[in-house]
């Protein structure tokens, strides 16, 4: 634990380089042309709404009771010369079904204090880790509660039931410091593994475990070179797998003003490492690859030898040129085959088609499986904007593929089991399509096991929601 000696000289340095990133920020050049993540699709809404009784085409399953809950960066007041597609303001958007109907939607800020400051909005209640209080990355249930997420500097928000209620809210006080977007449930614990890493502690990164009420239990320490960006993980049944890849902090693009002060970096090792779940950083297999950075995981499990097998969409370099976002196209979805005696990795691409986003039924997380979805992407352009998800069954070797039309774009789907018992791909896929065209959105519902037949049914809001990152489904209590 650092000395109060050590904390004062760290924050005096920290507050010193902050006044030197605003200093330089406000001397950015404006672009030329429009910000690529604040027009068009991405165009952020300057409203919250609620809107009851929605329109319902097809048949909602009898059995969802519960609320579909997607966050994203919407920025309250951008800056089109340091604004970053990562750094926006964080808003969630709910759909509340129940009985076969779509009871409402809304859209809710989460209320950091930079909300605050350019809105009538009151910053929400709850204690802060450190300045930066954006919430923008993912939402979902720890614990049987709701909580909005980011990675790398804020505590998590807990948002009640309706969404009217936010609450920055470290874990009842049992988290140390920074948590992660991506979370990973072990359906066979209950409990939430996740690697955690700070901004301004470039030397660590943490192994957090949050137990099934909601509480972390383990915050394990795990020495870094360069203050990597971590932004997903995986399990297994005995292991922790550690993305260190070549996206790291950059005090050059922090003290030139850019928001998102990560780049990549060729002097830095892609590693994976194989960390025992209740171990410690000397317990870690490294594995050397070669460089690449990944965004999401869509699993991991032990083969019969032991090995690791790691499914996940790559990428040949990332944040190299634009510092705006993401600015390289996915090579696909690749398998990793990671052998913790030989420390050797053997990599096979399952898909060389840019994809994204990839969702598992996630009762099958850290174990074998057959199915993944992902959603497809578009060569050039800001991320999102093609019109199909992909459905691979991982055994058979092949890929379904669900169109939505012309000017039609889905963002992430998540898979719902049809019953707690039901078979890997017995479920429905969830989440939402904008209708660009006409400035419209629907919630569409899909049967996993007719991938490619007409949706179940879609939920008309009348607007356009921007794409954000990430949606799941949360059941009611």
């Amino acid at each position: 634990m650092a000395s109060a000696i050590e904390t004062l000289i760290r924050g005096t340095v920290t507050r010193g380089i902050g006044a030197v990133a605003d200093f330089n920020r406000k001397r950015l050049p404006v672009p030329t042309a429009p910000h690529p993540f604040l027009t068009g699709i991405h165009a952020p809404m300057t409203e919250e709404k609620t809107l009851e009784a929605l329109t319902v085409t097809g048949t909602i399953p009898p059995g969802l009771d519960g609320r579909y809950l997607r966050i994203g960066p919407n920025p309250i007041a951008p800056d089109p010369a340091s604004y970053h597609w990562f750094t926006g303001d964080g808003m969630v958007h709910g759909v509340r079904i129940e009985d076969g109907r779509a009871l409402w939607y809304k859209n809710r800020w989460i209320r950091s204090r930079r909300v605050a400051e350019h809105s009538p909005l009151p910053a929400a209640p709850g204690p802060r880790n450190g300045t930066f209080d954006t919430v923008n990355t993912n939402v979902l249930g720890i614990g049987g509660r709701i909580f909005a997420l980011v990675e790398a500097g804020s505590f998590p928000v807990e948002l009640s039931d309706d969404l009217e209620q936010e609450t920055y809210n470290p874990f009842d006080g049992t988290l140390g410091s920074s948590f992660t977007a991506h979370p990973h449930l072990d359906p066979l614990t209950g409990e939430n593994h996740a690697i955690a890493y700070l901004a301004t502690d470039p030397g660590k990164v943490r192994h957090v475990v949050v137990d099934a009420a909601g509480r972390v239990v383990r915050e394990e320490p795990i020495a870094v070179s360069h203050g990597p960006s971590i932004h997903d993980c995986a399990i297994t049944e005995h292991y922790v797998v550690i993305l260190d890849l070549p996206v790291t902090f950059s005090m050059k693009a922090l003290i030139g003003g850019h928001g998102f002060p990560y780049r990549w970096n060729r002097d830095h090792q892609a590693r994976i490492g194989l960390m025992p779940r209740a171990g410690t950083q000397d317990d870690i297999v490294w594995i050397d690859i070669d460089p690449c950075y990944i965004f999401h995981v869509a699993n991991a499990f032990e083969d019969d030898d032991g090995r690791v097998v790691l499914d996940a969409v790559t990428y040949a370099t990332m944040f190299d040129d634009s510092t705006q976002g993401p600015d390289a196209v996915a090579r696909g979805l690749e398998r990793f085959t990671l052998d913790p005696v030989a420390r050797t990795a053997q990599r096979r691409m399952i898909d060389s088609t840019p994809q994204e986003f990839p969702r598992p039924d996630e009762r099958r997380f850290g174990q074998r499986y057959r199915y993944v979805y992902t959603l497809a992407l578009p060569t050039e352009g800001a991320f999102i904007g093609d019109s199909r998800l992909y459905k691979h069954d991982l055994d058979a070797g092949t890929r379904q593929t669900h169109d939505f039309g012309e000017g039609r774009y889905p963002g992430e789907f998540v898979f719902v089991a049809a019953a707690p018992d039901a078979a890997e791909d017995d479920g429905w896929l969830i989440g939402l399509v904008v209708d660009l065209p006409h400035e419209t959105t629907d919630l569409v519902i899909l049967n996993a096991r007719d991938f490619d037949g007409p949706a179940q049914a879609s939920i008309r809001i009348p607007h356009r929601v921007p794409p954000g990152f990430h949606g799941n489904w949360v059941a009611s209590r």
